[in-house]
């Protein structure tokens, strides 16, 4: 049986791709514009799967769970451009959300 892949592998996978097959990373922006469309092909799935649109024949060639992949990719290539470690990133996010809102969804009378 195989190790699960880390944040840590898939930064690595991500960038011995990049120097193997994709030349060089596009820049910060142009990355950044990339991740907006791959959230926008994203949202348009689950807009139709979930949502009250239905799907156009255009449309049937997307799939959610590469949506996702495309979207985790962009991100990873940006976070390995500017130096961002994800691991320990998601850490400390988790961390804050978990000393911020201790208590705070347990109150909420709307959940």
């Amino acid at each position: 049986m195989s190790n699960p892949l880390t944040i840590e592998d898939a930064q690595r996978q991500v960038d011995e791709w990049i120097k193997a097959y994709g030349v060089r990373y596009f820049s910060e922006l142009t990355n950044m514009a990339v991740l907006t469309e791959e959230v926008g092909e994203l949202a348009r799935v689950i807009s139709r799967t979930y949502g009250d649109q239905s799907f156009k024949d255009s449309d049937k060639e997307f799939n959610l769970s590469d949506e996702m992949a495309d979207v985790l990719w962009v991100l990873i290539c940006l976070a390995n451009q500017t130096g961002v470690n994800l691991t320990e990133a998601f850490e400390k996010n988790i961390q804050k959300k978990t000393e911020r809102d201790r208590t705070r969804h347990l109150n909420n009378e709307k959940l």
